[in-house]
């Protein structure tokens, strides 16, 4: 009797899309790679939209996956995704997967990135980067939401970090490492506290100069802090995802909507 067959390892995936938006609406690259999938959408009001649709289970282990979008000088772009991103190990994989996602907000510009969870499921390893250059009289809405494990299970290792500049000069940086890879103390009472949902929002205006936000907590485990840049930036952990979401969408329709 012969013996069981397996299947082959898979092979990693390199894949870049890239999205440009112009001023009247006009998208002159909406370039689609390997699973990202982009799909101009229909939207409400001024903003022209681009949602994301996963061709393929990505990312896995050894892939590195990334997203361009420039929003030109008086664009106003939205960018979503149809579904959460779930960060899965690869068979046979040499090494975490990367995701790299690279923004560029022009002239009186304005880019909303407002993707679904990033999950960092069991025996995964992901690198996320996210860069953001910012002219001096762009807007920017940013939200960024991880989901330590599916349900009932542990996570994988993530690491995620945050880069933004503004006018050529910092404005963000910071990093966040959980899992079984991070540093001891991830979980603690310091960081989590047990929690398995922790998202930001990030939102740039030059109105915010003259009128900047007042720090405030948001409910018993978020917080709104001012930066400067102008700035304001909400950090918010939660138990899972559905609570999460509430509390970054009241922050949304405080700063953005309201």
């Amino acid at each position: 009797m012969s013996g069981a067959r397996t299947s082959p390892a898979r092979t990693s995936v390199h894949a870049t899309a890239r999205i440009v938006a112009e001023r009247d609406g006009a998208l002159p690259v909406l370039e689609s790679d390997g699973p990202l999938a982009l799909r101009r959408t229909r939207a409400t009001g001024p903003y022209t939209r681009v949602t994301v649709v996963g061709a393929m289970t990505a990312p896995l282990g050894g892939d590195r996956l990334a997203i361009e979008a420039e929003a030109r000088d008086g664009a106003r772009l939205t960018v979503g995704s149809a579904a959460a991103t779930v960060a899965l190990p690869g068979r046979g994989a040499t090494g975490p997967a990367t995701y790299d996602v690279r923004l560029t907000v022009g002239d009186g510009a304005e880019l909303r990135w407002l993707p679904e969870q990033l999950i960092s499921a069991y025996g995964s390893e992901l690198r996320m980067r996210t860069t953001v250059e910012l002219d001096g009289t762009a807007r920017l809405v940013l939200r960024e939401e991880q989901i330590l494990g599916r349900h009932g299970e542990e996570p994988g290792t993530l690491a995620a970090r945050l880069t933004v500049r503004r006018a050529g000069r910092p404005l963000l940086d910071q990093e966040l490492l959980c899992g079984p890879g991070a540093p001891g103390g991830w979980d603690g009472g310091a960081v989590l506290a047990g929690r398995r949902a922790v998202g930001q929002l990030l939102v740039v205006d030059p109105d915010f100069a003259e009128k900047p936000v007042d720090p405030r907590l948001l409910g018993e485990t978020a917080v709104l802090a001012p930066l400067a840049g102008p700035a304001a930036l909400v950090t918010a952990v939660a138990p899972d995802a559905l609570r999460l979401r509430h509390v970054l969408d009241e922050a949304l329709d405080r700063l953005v909507r309201g």
